[in-house]
Parts: structure tokens; sequence; C-alpha cells
């Protein structure tokens, strides 16, 4: 069951809920929420629980619901509004203390004597106007956080709503109505700043939902065209999109070529080109061709849909400073309401000092005691930190596995489209008998012209980036396995593997030895020969990704001491690989379950391992590892669902972004953390030393929020330059 929670923005909301719905369900892990949405989610289990029972335990947090609708957006017509009137609230109070002030200075002729004549506590009543002004500045400022309040007086849990309503009140009991004013609009105000903080990791996600163009021009069977919602395509329709225009759905490019700008979705600086055959995804720009494309995925799968989603869940999995937190501002509370008890009851009965000074006192403590800072200060940065990646193209899917990267010590590795394209790729061309390069390519590229194999792509390729274009072929005929024959210029040719050439009975002694030199390290060799001779060799590899090297540098000089290799190649293919890359150890011949074997002995030895890999048999592996890092573009749906992060690029480059980011944000957390305990103990001090004050202890107070909030938000900086330098941070 899912839910909308109204004014759902904070962890003290979750706490609220959690306090009540706990019980009702049984296990907090049944309960997952997500504050960008508002949304919060009850997972099936027993004991087994109706809507209108979480309803009702909502309800008796003091906050309201309605059931989640499945289009719902991040920003909502009831947010909006409710966003309006705490800002009208708050402007409001803030209004009211000012010409509280403003009237309670004209009226007594004194500056000194509205603020108590410079002691902190008043020595007469303000007039009756001033007494109306801060009394509207106080209603208006309370109203935001009375229900909380009254909720955790209720139950005899107190949170920092109540303290903040029970100071105001002790304030205005013995007369010091602009020290209430002035707390009462602070504290709406510091939520204000929350809520909005909160809103603004809301609108990158909103963003996000803004990439999908609202309409996608169809092909019908007919070959007519008509304008229609993505949602009402279906899988396997054909669609077109002009220049400049956004890709409504994933698909696969069937005519056309372009060069599409993938930046929003894998965070490419560059434009990719796109032709007959090749990927496209939902939300990216198409470049300067129109191209006809097929979609392979509704609108609510396509790889866009999938990042809304993933990101939105995020916030369900709380990281480990929030847990601490958490736990941290559920001691503190309630210790520091009983200290404020001591600093009441104290001084008056031990050392005879006036009640009303002891009063103000345990109430200036009171104040000192909202959390609110220190609550705050952790789930803006993991929001911020989450959405600075996703723009990036790295999909973390919580708070817990953006802190991970900061502390790993290992990092393994699988070889087949990780560290290696997939792809085979020409490595080297050997000529013979009089041939030269270009005439063995061009005789290659004219024999592999109709072929769709892999290995024929390669050479193909090849071939075009030597400036190679293929010579006409005639009577081509694929030998089924083997290779095929075809006349070029006139002179019969063929091509093929080495087992085709032993058939053909041309191969020689001297042959046979070059062709088992150039297949070491499980390469493959294409032969290609006339009814004369051999003419030459191709030798293609699977090609090692051009970054792959310079990232394990990086990773290596970032204190990640230990790079491993795990691959179900033969050995040598795999210490081929490992010498040009440079990873310390190596595995190779593994089955799944040997990769999930030793990634145990890692993670035992190592303590928090990573492993990136791509394939279904790299699932289990990256289940076991601490932390699962798959690779989204060409890496297989399981290793992609199974990871706790996705390469929405497949670059390897941004693994050491990836832990500089972790660690950014985990340093930005303790500086937060740190900063809000640090006011709490310097005011506690000045409290106790009688040199504090009601409002220059709540202002400390927003002030230090603010200051955390915008502090967080930096992280959201993070992510500006595309595959910039990595000492741009």
């Amino acid at each position: 069951m899912q839910f909308r929670v109204l004014g759902m923005d904070c962890a003290e909301e979750v706490t609220a809920l959690k306090r009540e719905l706990v019980p009702l369900v049984g296990d907090e892990d049944r309960l997952a929420f997500d504050l960008l949405q508002g949304k919060m989610t009850v997972r099936e289990g027993q004991p087994s629980v109706s809507a209108e029972q979480v309803l009702q335990g909502i309800q008796q947090a003091g906050l309201k619901a309605e059931p989640w609708v499945a289009d719902s957006r991040p920003v909502t017509t009831s947010k909006n509004l409710a966003s309006s009137l705490r800002a009208w609230l708050v402007g409001a109070s803030g209004l009211a203390t000012a010409l509280g002030l403003a009237s309670h200075v004209a009226l007594t002729g004194s500056l000194s004597t509205a603020f108590g004549g410079g002691g902190g506590i008043a020595h007469s009543a303000p007039p009756l106007l001033s007494c109306v002004l801060y009394g509207i500045a106080v209603a208006s400022g309370v109203c935001l956080v009375l229900p909380k309040a009254w909720n955790s007086a209720r139950h005899l849990r107190p949170d920092m709503n109540l303290l903040m309503v029970i100071a105001v009140c002790g304030a205005v009991l013995i007369g010091e109505w602009l020290e209430a004013a002035t707390v009462a609009f602070l504290f709406a105000l510091s939520i204000l700043l929350e809520a909005w903080s909160i809103s603004r990791a809301r609108r990158a996600i909103a963003a996000l939902l803004d990439l999908t163009p609202p309409e996608v021009r169809v092909r019908r069977a007919d070959n007519t065209e008509a304008v229609v919602p993505p949602d009402q395509v279906g899988i396997g329709t054909r669609f077109l999109v002009r220049p400049g225009e956004r890709f409504a759905l994933d698909g696969h490019v069937v005519a056309g070529s372009s060069h599409v700008n993938q930046a929003p979705i894998t965070g490419e600086s560059k434009l990719v080109t796109k032709s007959a055959g090749d990927p496209i995804y939902a939300g990216t720009i198409n470049g300067d061709g129109a191209l006809e494309a097929e979609s392979t995925a509704v609108v609510q799968d396509t790889t866009l849909a999938r990042i809304i989603r993933l990101v939105e869940e995020a916030q369900s999995s709380r990281a480990e400073s929030e847990q601490w937190v958490e736990r941290f501002a559920r001691i503190y509370t309630p210790v520091v309401l009983v200290l404020a008890v001591l600093a009441l009851l104290t001084p008056p009965l031990v050392f005879g000092q006036p009640w009303l000074k002891s009063t103000y006192n345990a109430l200036t403590l009171l104040v000192i005691a909202c959390p609110c800072a220190l609550v705050i200060s952790t789930p803006v940065s993991i929001v911020a930190g989450l959405t600075a990646a996703a723009k990036r193209g790295v999909l973390i899917k919580g708070g817990v596995y953006l802190e991970v990267p900061a502390k790993l010590a290992a990092m393994a590795f699988d070889k087949t489209g990780t560290l290696t394209l997939g792809e085979p790729a020409v490595v080297s061309v050997t000529p013979l008998n009089g041939h030269d390069e270009k005439e063995l390519l061009e005789r290659a590229a004219a024999l592999e012209a109709r072929s769709d194999h892999p290995l024929a792509r390669a050479v193909l390729a090849y071939a075009e980036s030597k400036g190679v274009r293929p010579l006409p072929a005639e009577n081509l005929q694929i030998v089924q396995g083997k290779g095929a024959t075809a006349l070029v210029s006139g002179r019969p040719f063929w091509i093929g593997s080495h087992k085709y050439l032993e058939e053909r009975g041309q191969e020689t002694p001297e042959v046979h030895e070059m062709l088992d030199q150039l297949s070491v390290d499980g390469r493959s060799v294409v032969v290609v020969g006339n009814e004369q001779h051999v003419c030459g060799f191709l030798t293609l590899a699977d090609a090692v990704r051009p970054q792959a090297k310079r990232t394990l540098d990086e990773l290596r000089s970032l204190g990640i001491s230990h790079l491993v290799l795990l691959t179900g190649d033969n050995s040598p293919t795999a210490k081929s690989l490992a010498e040009q890359v440079g990873v310390d150890e190596v595995h190779a011949e593994l089955l799944p379950q040997d990769k999930v074997v030793e990634i145990k002995r890692l993670v035992e030895r190592y303590g928090q391992v990573a492993m990136v890999g791509d394939g279904i048999n790299d699932a289990p592996a990256l289940a076991q590892s601490t932390l699962g890092i798959a690779m989204g573009a060409a890496g297989s749906d399981a290793a992609i669902e199974t990871a706790d992060i996705a390469l929405l690029a497949d670059d390897l480059s941004q693994l050491p972004w990836l832990v500089r980011h972790s660690r950014r944000t985990l340093a930005i957390i303790r500086q937060n953390i740190g900063f809000s305990l640090a006011i709490k103990a310097i005011f506690v001090v000045l409290t106790f030393a009688g040199w504090s004050s009601l409002w220059a202890a709540i202002a400390a107070d927003t002030g230090a929020s603010l200051l955390v909030v915008f502090n967080g938000l930096r992280l959201l900086t993070n992510a500006r330059a595309q595959f910039s330098d990595p000492d741009d941070q």
C-alpha cells in the first residue's frame, strides 16, 4: 500500500510516523518513506493491516494522508497550496514581530526597554498594541507546529516541536513577548528552510520528468503519421524524431543517421552517432538528422522512467549517518529537557536565585535543545548527493550506498564488457606473399561487407578507420561457420578461420607456426587468401576500454589498494589483460558461484569491497559484495537490478569520480553535524553563564540550519562539468 503523506518534509515527520505505525505493522522494515515525493509505502507482511488502519495511524502522528495515485508527480497542487500557506504564515510572523518591535520602541521611546533594558528580561510589560502584534507573530509561527507538539505531548515523547511550544508559552507567561515572537518566527523560518531544501531536490526530479516530450509522432501500418501521447505507444511501434526533438521512448534506430545528445541520461558530454540498429533512450535529444525508430519499451519502463523510479526509491534507504543522527536526536532531546528542568529548579532551590531568571534560562536551554540543524544536516546532503550523481549518469540506489565508496579498500572487476568493450576489434594486420596492408584490408572488407558477424563488423570498422573502402565482390558464397568466398576484381578470394585454412589444404608449417603465435591470449585470427597462397592475417581481440588503465591507476591513488580481476575467460587471456590495465590479482576460468566465493574471500580480508560487472553471471557476485556496481548501458537487466550503483554511460572513469563524490558527501555531513553540535555546546555554556537570550539562541539555531542546508546543497554543483578534470571538486 502506498500513501501520499501531506507535510512529510523531514526526518522528524518520518520518526513520528514510525512511532505510530511500527507497532501496527510489526516491523520497521515494512515501512518505506520517500521524502522527495511525500510518499509512504507499507510492504506486505504480517500482521496484515488495512488502508483504514494505516490512515488512522498517520492521523495519530499529526499528519494527513491520501492513497497514492500511480501517475502522481513530485509536486502537486495540494503541496503547492501547503507550501504557500507555510510561507504566508512565516511572512506574517516576521512582519508582526517587526511591527511589534517598532511600536514597542515608538510607544516607550527606548530600544533598550524593548529588549529588556539590556538584561535579557523585560522589566515592564509592553504596550497593548505591541502585545497584540507580538501575539499575532506567535500565533502565526506556532500554528505550524502546534498539532505536532500536541501529538508529542500526548504520547509523552518530547520532540523539537514540543520544546519550541513550551519555550514560546513560557516566554509569554513571564512577559517576554518580544522573545516569544522572535522564537516563534525564527523556528517557523527554519521549518520553511528545511521544506525548501527538500523542494529543491523535488524540482530536480521533476526536471527529469520533463525530459519526456508530451507527444510522439508514430508511423501507422498504412504508412501515415499520427501524433499521440507516449503512454499510448506500444512495444514494436515505429516513431519519427525530427532534428532537435527529444526522444519520447526507448528503442532502436531503423532508418536514418544523426548525432544524439545522451547527456540527460548517461552523462556523456560528447554527441553519439546513431544509425540503423543503434539504441536510443527516452529523454535524449536528436541532433541534425531525422530518425525513424522502433520502440522497445512502453513509457513506464523506459530507461528514464527507471532512473526516476530508482532515485525516488533511493530515499527509503537511509544512510549510516542519517541513522546515527536519528538515534542521537532520540536520546538528546529528552536529556536536554531534563537539564532544562534542573536549570529551572536548582538555582532558586539551592542558590536562592530569582525564579524569573531561572525560568528564563531554562526556556533558553529548551530553545538551544532544538536539534533542527542537526536533524536536517544529513538528509539534505544525502538528497543533494544522490541528485548530483544522477545528473552525471551515476545512478545510486540509496543514501546507504552513497557513503560506501568513500570507505572501499578493494575493488573487483569482471573482464568482458567491464574492463573490455565486450566486442572484438582488429589489433594487428599481417600481410604475406607480396601483399601490403591496404590490399589485404580491401579484400577482407569486400568479403565481409554483407556479413553481420561480430568479427566481420570489426574488420569493416577497422578498414573504415584506415580509410579503406571495400572493393566490389561478386558471386559471394557463405561457408557456414567457416568463412566466405567471392570474386574480388575478377579474381577468386576467400576469408575464414584457421580451421577453414586447414580444410582448404593451403596451410604450410611456417603459416601454422605464425597462426599459433598470433592466437595466444585468446585472440581470434581471420585468414585471407586466394587460390595460390595465403594473403595475410587479421588478428582480433576483445578491445580494452580506452579509459581502463587510467581509471585503475586513479583508484589506486585514491587509496583503494587492491584491484582484482574475476573472469570466466581462460588464464592466458586474463593475464594478458591484467598486464595491460594493471590489476593486482587475477582469477580466471570462474563460474558465477566461483566469483561469489572470491568476493567473500575479499570481504573477509579487506572489509569494504566493490564488485564491478555487467552480465547475468555477475549478478550473484554483485549481490555478495559490499557495493555492487553495474555497467548500465550495455549491462544485463539482472546485473543492473542487483547492483547498488549503475554507470549509465558504461564509463569506467566515473568510478574515481564516485569515490571522490562519496568522500565529499561524507565530509560535508561531518561538517554539518560538527557545526550543529558546536553551536549547541557554545550556547549551553553561555546560558549557564547568564550571557545568552531566547532570541539569540533561536537566531543561532536558525542560522545554523540555513548554513547546513546550503552546505549540503553544494553537492548539487558536483556534477556541473561532465567528464571534467577529476580535481575540479
